[in-house]
């Protein structure tokens, strides 16, 4: 996968269309699963990736190593970077153990929905590929019309558990496609190899004025 020319980096506008169907319920009184679909568009690689203030990023990999390494290099405002783990770390020993993992999720959602009503960037790390794990997420952006992207970060074979294979040759299959507007997703970048080295910044924040 080819990078962009040096200096070249993507603007994803604030006004992304979201989407967002009724919230009538069902006729058996459940409440309606919103339908978040909207474009994907699959980006390229760029040593810049600009993103609009507020935004929820999402940023997917097999390995919470190498994950862990990219964000750490990439991302400046460590409030904006959440994960399940982070919260975990947080709650244990405050918490009954049994409790832990329910908790860790109700306090993840509630902080991911604080910034996102205030309009401020979430950078979430979810522990899985599954795309049950990152919905809650995008269905609390969309309804703050919030932008909504994700980054897949590849890693070698050898660095990817047996059971996250199907998970993982899917995703990478509905991005190529640009089939993740299904779950509300506005752009998909995939890094792999030496292209995830070549991102030096990631940006939330409008692009610079022409006359600037």
């Amino acid at each position: 996968m080819a990078a962009r020319p040096p200096g070249r980096s993507v603007k994803i506008g604030d006004q992304e269309r979201t989407g967002w169907s009724s919230d009538r319920p069902r006729r058996d009184g459940r409440e309606r699963t919103p339908d978040l679909t909207v474009s994907c568009r699959v980006l390229a690689p760029a040593d810049r990736l600009r993103y609009s203030p507020g935004s929820l990023l999402i940023v997917l990999c097999a390995s919470h190593e190498e994950r862990e390494r990219f964000l750490a290099r990439l991302i400046e405002d460590r409030a904006s970077l959440l994960s399940p783990a982070k919260v975990r770390a947080l709650l244990r020993g405050r918490v009954p153990e049994g409790e832990l993992e329910e908790r860790a999720n109700e306090l993840l959602q509630a902080t991911v929905a604080k910034r996102l009503s205030e309009r401020e960037t979430v950078v979430l790390a979810p522990d899985g590929l599954e795309p049950a794990e990152r919905a809650p997420y995008l269905r609390l952006a969309a309804a703050e019309r919030r932008p909504r992207h994700v980054i897949l970060l590849e890693v070698p074979r050898e660095q990817v558990a047996e059971e996250e294979l199907p998970a993982l040759n899917e995703l990478r299959r509905a991005l190529d496609a640009g089939e993740l507007g299904s779950e509300g997703i506005q752009t998909a970048l995939r890094l792999g190899g030496g292209s995830a080295e070549e991102v030096k910044r990631i940006l939330f924040r409008p692009p610079p004025r022409e006359d600037e």
